[in-house]
């Protein structure tokens, strides 16, 4: 079992050119958010309302449609037991964009809301607003262990031999 030194040499290419594509986007960012009249949570999670159409679609396809859902939907399409009836996420999310888009995002750009649970808090107050928040901190909880560990597939497939040392012993 040889370690791919092509996949190494691209997998590292790839991380350095999205850390760079980050740091450039972090100095850009800095320098338009001095141009920005909204508050600071406006700039910070909503570009200060100023993104465009293109951008908008590209953040929220990037946001919902991570490595752990293209794994998962992976798995369950390539399993004989499963297949593509058990992968109605592209499908789901169609439907959530489209609705989202036609019957929320107007109102609540009107009314100046910063996230989606600004209208229960305005409504309902605190309580009731921490209520439906603590199952979506659970979600998020499972979400970045998913990513993780879809974060960590690519460097195991490319080396295909991976040591783990557990009392001095080497499992291949």
């Amino acid at each position: 079992m040889a370690v791919n030194i092509a996949g190494i040499v691209a997998l590292v290419v790839f991380y350095i050119l999205i850390l760079a594509i980050g740091v450039w986007a972090s100095k850009k960012s800095k320098k338009e958010e001095s141009k920005c009249t909204g508050t600071v949570s406006e700039v910070t999670m909503i570009g200060g309302r100023n993104i465009n159409l293109l951008v908008g679609i590209f953040t929220m396809t990037a946001t919902w449609v991570g490595g752990g859902y293209i794994l998962g939907i992976a798995e369950a399409v390539y399993s004989p037991s499963q297949g593509l009836i058990w992968a109605p996420g592209p499908l789901a999310y169609l439907m959530t964009f489209l609705l989202g888009g036609l019957f929320f995002a107007k109102p609540m750009r009107a009314q100046r809301f910063v996230t989606m649970m600004d209208p229960f808090q305005r409504r309902y107050g605190n309580s009731f607003t921490t209520a439906l928040l603590i199952p979506a901190l659970i979600s998020d909880i499972f979400w970045i262990a998913c990513i993780l560990a879809a974060l960590g597939k690519p460097p195991k497939g490319l080396i295909r031999r991976v040591f783990y040392l557990i009392k001095g012993v080497f499992f291949i």
